[in-house]
């Protein structure tokens, strides 16, 4: 693997597409690329991110089901990467344990993070689950830059929904809207309100 080349990859270009086969298994070195879905009415849901040293779940599940990819990979930013032929991931994954518990290791992780995901969107009510999504993108000093459209997919929403709640939280004081930019107003009600019980 030391003499696999290193890739080099834009920010917004598409990975893989639904439909498409998997050409190998990607160690992620710098960025962060994310994996998505589309509805036949064209809205996304945001399914996970995956930064450096995790793994993508549906290039895992491509590789060793023999699938074709149900989901978009994009870049989010710019990425270096390693790519691992089918063959070399194959063997690995026979011959080397520590291979094999990296792959499974995180695995295991993304279920278990795409199980939350379910369950968040089937049980908890659009403001708590957009306060999430403003709290996990903002940075440390609570401002962060995202369009409606992208919030809207973080959480599963339409964009309009997702307009109309930031406009509730503005006029609650809870955060600041300006052009392309959101500024955290009061963190700890967002969070209170992120932790609320579910919906029912």
């Amino acid at each position: 693997m030391a003499h696999l080349p290193v890739l080099t990859i834009p920010r917004g270009k598409t990975l893989f597409a639904p439909g498409s086969s998997c050409q190998g298994f990607v160690l992620l070195l710098e960025g962060v690329a994310r994996v998505s879905v589309a509805a036949a009415n064209g809205r996304r849901l945001l399914l996970y991110r995956v930064a450096r040293g995790e793994t993508c779940v549906q290039t895992t599940l491509c590789l060793m089901g023999g699938l074709d990819y149900s989901a978009e990979g994009a870049a989010e930013t710019d990425l270096r990467l390693v790519w691992v032929p089918p063959a070399l991931f194959e063997r690995l994954l026979r011959e080397s344990p520590d291979f094999a518990r990296f792959v499974f290791e995180r695995f295991g992780a993304r279920l278990a993070e795409m199980t939350r995901l379910i369950e968040t969107i089937a049980f908890l009510r659009v403001d708590a689950r957009l306060a999430a999504a403003l709290l996990a993108r903002a940075d440390g000093e609570g401002e962060l830059s995202a369009t409606h459209q992208d919030l809207a997919e973080d959480i599963g929403a339409a964009r309009e929904v997702v307009s109309r709640q930031l406009a509730e939280f503005q006029r609650a004081g809870l955060l600041r809207l300006g052009r392309g930019r959101i500024g955290l107003a009061d963190r700890k009600a967002l969070a209170d309100l992120a932790s609320a019980d579910l919906a029912w």
